[in-house]
C-alpha cells in the first residue's frame, strides 16, 4: 500500500491509528465582495493549530485532509507549521475549485495544459517549499452538469491522478451534479473507488447518495455542523439511511471549516464537532464502534491511497 504524502513527509497509513478529518481547511482564503469573511490567514493560525492540538490529545486526531487548492488562498508553508506545531499530519491538494473561484491562469488554457500543471506539482511540489500534495481537490462544479470550464478543470483532475496515482475529492455545490462529476471522472479512466463526491449531506436525496455507492465512489458528508445549509439531524437520517443500505465502506466524514467564524476561538462548532456531537449521535442511534472506526479512519485511508477493504485494518 502506497504511503500517504503529508506536509511534512510520507505516512505510512498503518501508523495512522487514530481518526481522520477528510475534508478540511487549515489555511485559505476565498474573500469576495460579498462575503469578506471567508478566510482562514495567518492570524488565525494559532487558533486552528490549538484546535488540532486538543483533538489529537482528546479524540486521537490523527490525520487531516487540506482541500484548500490552486485559486483558494492555498499556503503550504502555513500548513507545514500547523501539522508540526499541532502533532498532526496533514495532506495539502492540488486542483482547481468551481468556476467562480478559477484563476486566470484557467481561461486560456486546453485540458492537456491544466492536466500538465497538476502533474507539475505532484511530482515537482508546491511551492519554493516542494511540498507534494497527497490529493486532487476539491475539484469543483456547481449545478447539475459542470460548466465549461469545470469540464476542463475536471477533466484535467482525472488525467492528473491517472497518470500520477492520486485519488480526487470534488466539491459539489450544494451537494448537486455529483452523478455528472463522477461520470466525467470514470470516463477518463479514473476508477471510481479513488473518487469522492463532496459534500452530499447537503442534498437531501438517498437515492443519489446509493447510486454513488453502488458505482464504487466514496460519499461525503462533510459538512457536519453547518446548521445554516443542512440540519445534522438531516444530515444523521441520509448517512444512517446509507448505512443501512450496506454502504459503511463508502462514507467519508468532515466538518469543512471554511471561514474564520467557525472556530471555536470564535464561538463556532470547530473542527472537533464531528467528535463532540455527530458521532456521540450517531453511536446513539446504534452505530457501533468498528463501523464508526471504518467511516473515520479506514475509509480516509482507502480513499487516499487507492486501496481496497481490505488492505486497510
Amino acid at each position: 500500500m502506497y504511503d500517504i504524502r503529508t506536509v511534512t513527509g510520507p505516512l505510512s497509513p498503518a501508523a495512522v491509528r487514530g481518526p481522520a478529518l477528510a475534508h478540511e481547511h487549515l489555511a485559505l482564503d476565498l474573500r469576495r465582495d460579498a462575503d469578506r469573511a471567508a478566510v482562514l490567514g495567518a492570524a488565525h493560525a494559532d487558533a486552528v493549530t490549538r484546535e488540532l492540538a486538543v483533538l489529537h490529545e482528546e479524540y486521537g486526531l490523527a490525520l487531516v485532509v487540506e482541500l484548500t487548492c490552486r485559486g483558494m488562498g492555498r499556503d503550504v508553508a502555513a500548513l507545514a507549521r500547523i501539522a508540526k506545531d499541532s502533532g498532526v499530519p496533514v495532506v495539502a491538494a492540488t486542483g482547481w475549485y468551481y468556476e467562480p473561484f478559477h484563476p486566470s491562469e484557467v481561461g486560456g488554457a486546453d485540458v492537456e495544459e491544466l492536466a500538465g500543471t497538476l502533474v507539475r506539482e505532484i511530482t515537482e511540489g508546491i511551492g519554493p517549499e516542494r511540498v507534494l500534495p497527497g490529493v486532487i481537490g476539491e475539484v469543483g462544479s456547481h449545478g447539475d452538469r459542470p460548466s465549461v470550464p469545470e469540464v476542463r478543470t475536471l477533466t484535467a483532475a482525472a488525467r492528473a491522478a491517472v497518470a500520477t496515482g492520486l485519488s480526487v475529492a470534488t466539491h459539489a455545490q450544494l451537494g448537486r451534479g455529483g452523478p455528472a462529476q463522477l461520470a466525467l471522472l470514470t470516463a477518463e479512466g479514473l476508477p471510481a473507488h479513488r473518487i469522492c463526491v463532496g459534500h452530499q449531506d447537503l442534498l437531501d436525496d438517498p437515492v443519489v447518495h446509493r447510486e454513488l455507492a453502488e458505482r464504487g465512489a466514496y460519499v461525503a458528508f462533510d459538512t457536519v455542523g453547518k446548521e445554516s445549509y443542512q440540519s445534522d439531524t438531516t444530515r444523521l437520517r441520509l448517512l444512517l439511511a446509507l448505512l443501512e443500505a450496506g454502504h459503511a465502506d463508502r462514507a467519508l466524514l468532515s466538518c469543512d471549516v471554511s471561514r474564520h467564524g467557525y472556530l471555536r476561538d470564535e464561538g463556532g462548532q470547530g473542527y472537533g464537532h464531528l467528535f463532540r456531537s455527530f458521532l456521540p449521535r450517531l453511536r446513539a442511534a446504534g452505530v457501533d464502534d468498528d463501523t464508526v472506526d471504518l467511516l473515520t479512519r479506514r475509509n480516509p485511508l482507502r480513499f487516499l491511497t487507492g486501496a481496497r477493504t481490505e488492505e486497510v485494518t
